[in-house]
C-alpha cells in the first residue's frame, strides 16, 4: 500500500511540475485553481479530463434519476400498496426524505469532490478508530449497489420493449431468454458509448436533457386532453390494501418502494466529480436542482397518472406487463401513438444506462485506486487515449452480462439482484451522512465547503438519517405479505451474503493493503 502511495504523490508531482500555467488560468484537463486545491488536498493525482459544466452535470444526473419516467415505470408498486391516495402523500414524504439526504451529501459533494463519493465521505468524516472499517465496507456496499444498478436499467428498458411488442403484436409470448437477450444490447449499446462515445458525453447529456423535459410535456398534455378523470375526492381520498397486508399504513410503507427508487441515486453526479470543472461549486448546486425539478416532474406526473387511471384491476393485469403503457393506451386508443409516447421512457431508460455504466466504472475506478478491490492496479488504470477507465467500464461490462444470465434460469432471482442496488446505496447514504451527524453532534470542526448548511446542517443530517433507516428496512419487504418463494424479495440474504464476503476479504486480505483515502490526505493544503 505504501508503494501505491509513493507512486500517487510522483504523478501529483509530476502534473505539478508539467503546468507552468498561473493558478487564475482554467485547464481542460486539470480544472479551475478550486479544482487542483481540491485534488491536492485528497492526495490524487488528475487522471480524468474535466469535461462536464453545470448544464451537462445536471442533465446527467437528471436523465439518471429519471423520476418522472421511473413513476410511470414502478405504477403497480403503489396501486397494490396504498392505492392512489396513498401513492400521492408517500411519494411527497419520500421526496422531503430523500430531499433532505441529498442535500446532505450535496454538502460533502463540496468539502470532498472526488470519485469515491461516499466511502471516501467516511474515511474522511467517521471517527478515528473506525475509519478504514467503515470505509471499506462503505465502497463495497457502492461497488454492489452501482454494478446491479446496470442490469437493472436494461432489465427495465429491455421489459417495456417487449411490452410494447405485446402491444403492437398481442401474438407475441414474452420469454425470459429474450428479456435477457435485450437486457444485453441495451448494456452493449451502453458500454460502446462509454467507450468509443467518452468525450461526447456530455454534450449528449444535454441534448438528452431536452427529451426528458419534452417527453414528460408529450405525455402529460395527452392524458390531461384525452384521458379519462376521476374526482379529485377518489383520487386523494382513495387508500387501499390491494396487496392484503391488513393495514393501510402498512401497506403505504410498502409501497414506498418506488418513489425510494424513482429518487435513487443522488449520489451519481458526485462520482463523475472528477471530471467536472469547478466541482466543489458546480457539483452541490446540480445535485440540490435535480433532486428539486426530477421531484417537480415526478409528483405532476404521479398526480396526472391517478386522475387518469380508469380501472384499476384491467390496468393491472396489463398483458404489456406496464400500466402506464396500458393507461396512455386506454386515453389515445391508438397503437401508434402509445407507441410513440411509450418509447420516450423506453429510450430514457437506455440513456439512463449509459449514465450509470460511466457512474459505476467511476466508482470502481476510485475504490480500486485506493487499493479496495482485488485487481486494484488493473481495475485503476486509466486509458491515455481516452481519458477515461477503460478496464473498469470493461469489468462492468461484464458483470452485467453474467447477471443478466440469471434471468433465463430465474427471473426471481434475478430481479432481486436486481433491486439489491437500492438497498446497497441506502445503506452507504446512510453511512456517510451519520458520520457528518456525528461530527456536528461533537462539536468538531468539519472541512472548508462551498455549500454550507451551517446550523440547519445537524437537523437536516438528523432527518435525513431517520428517514434513510426507514426507507431501508422497507427496502427488503416483499410486495405481498406471506409471498410463496417465487414472490420473496430474497434481496437480505443476497445483501448479507456481499457483506460477508467483503468482510471475509478485509480481514485476509483488504486490512494489508487498504488504509483509507484519509491517509492520502495533504493536511499542509
Amino acid at each position: 500500500m505504501a508503494d501505491r502511495k509513493k507512486i500517487d504523490e510522483l504523478h501529483f508531482q509530476a502534473d505539478e511540475a508539467g503546468t507552468e500555467r498561473q493558478d487564475t488560468v482554467i485547464s481542460g484537463k486539470r480544472g479551475t485553481p478550486n479544482d487542483r486545491k481540491d485534488m491536492q488536498r485528497m492526495g490524487k493525482a488528475q487522471e480524468l479530463r474535466r469535461n462536464f459544466r453545470f448544464v451537462s452535470i445536471f442533465g446527467y444526473s437528471m436523465i439518471l434519476m429519471a423520476t418522472w419516467e421511473t413513476v410511470l415505470t414502478t405504477l403497480s408498486i403503489p396501486l397494490l400498496n396504498g392505492g392512489t391516495g396513498g401513492a400521492i402523500f408517500v411519494f411527497l414524504g419520500t421526496a422531503v426524505g430523500m430531499g433532505l439526504c441529498i442535500v446532505s451529501m450535496a454538502e460533502m459533494a463540496s468539502m470532498a469532490p472526488t470519485s469515491g463519493g461516499q466511502y471516501h465521505w467516511v474515511s474522511e468524516f467517521a471517527p478515528r478508530e473506525h475509519q478504514r472499517f467503515l470505509s471499506y465496507v462503505v465502497g463495497w456496499l457502492c461497488v454492489l449497489g452501482w454494478q446491479t444498478g446496470i442490469a437493472s436499467i436494461s432489465y427495465l428498458a429491455g421489459t417495456q420493449i417487449q411490452g410494447l411488442i405485446v402491444l403492437n403484436n398481442p401474438s407475441y409470448v414474452p420469454e425470459r431468454w429474450h428479456g435477457t437477450l435485450l437486457v444485453i444490447a441495451v448494456a452493449t449499446f451502453s458500454v460502446v458509448f462509454n467507450t468509443l462515445l467518452a468525450r461526447k458525453l456530455p454534450l449528449v447529456e444535454g441534448t438528452v436533457l431536452v427529451l426528458h423535459i419534452f417527453g414528460f410535456f408529450a405525455i402529460f398534455i395527452t392524458m390531461w386532453v384525452l384521458g379519462p378523470r376521476s374526482k379529485a375526492s377518489d383520487v386523494f381520498g382513495q387508500f387501499q390494501d390491494n396487496a392484503g397486508w391488513g393495514n393501510i399504513g402498512l401497506a403505504c410503507l410498502v409501497g414506498q418502494l418506488a418513489p425510494v427508487f424513482s429518487l435513487l441515486g443522488s449520489d451519481a453526479a458526485t462520482h463523475m466529480s472528477e471530471e467536472l470543472r469547478d466541482a466543489s461549486y458546480t457539483l452541490p448546486r446540480a445535485m440540490v436542482w435535480t433532486a428539486v425539478s426530477n421531484s417537480a416532474l415526478g409528483f405532476l406526473m404521479l398526480i396526472t397518472m391517478c386522475f387518469c387511471l380508469g380501472d384499476v384491476e384491467s390496468v393491472l393485469s396489463s398483458r404489456t406487463g406496464f400500466p402506464h403503457i396500458q393507461v396512455i393506451y386506454n386515453a389515445t386508443q391508438s397503437v401508434g401513438g402509445t407507441t410513440a409516447l411509450a418509447a420516450i421512457t423506453v429510450t430514457m431508460a437506455i440513456f439512463g444506462c449509459v449514465n450509470n455504466v460511466a457512474t459505476c466504472s467511476r466508482q470502481l475506478f476510485a475504490f480500486a485506486r485506493d487499493g479496495g478491490l482485488p485487481l486494484s492496479e488493473f481495475l485503476s488504470y486509466v486509458h491515455p487515449a481516452c481519458d477515461i477507465p477503460l478496464n473498469s467500464v470493461l469489468v462492468s461490462f461484464l458483470i452485467a452480462i453474467l447477471l443478466s444470465t440469471i434471468n433465463i434460469g430465474s427471473s426471481v432471482a434475478f430481479n432481486s439482484i436486481a433491486a439489491l442496488g437500492t438497498c446497497a446505496l441506502l445503506s452507504s447514504y446512510i453511512i456517510s451522512i451519520s458520520c457528518i451527524f456525528l461530527k456536528r453532534w461533537n462539536n468538531e470542526n468539519l472541512l472548508p465547503s462551498r455549500f454550507n448548511l451551517g446550523k440547519a446542517g445537524i437537523w437536516i443530517n438528523g432527518g435525513a438519517v431517520v428517514y434513510l433507516v426507514l426507507a431501508f428496512v422497507f427496502s427488503f419487504f416483499p410486495l405481498f405479505p406471506h409471498p410463496t418463494p417465487d414472490l420473496m424479495n430474497w434481496n437480505i440474504l443476497i445483501y448479507a451474503v456481499v457483506v460477508i464476503f467483503s468482510l471475509i476479504y478485509f480481514v485476509l486480505k483488504g486490512k494489508k493493503e487498504y488504509v483509507g483515502p484519509v491517509e492520502y490526505i495533504n493536511k499542509d493544503v
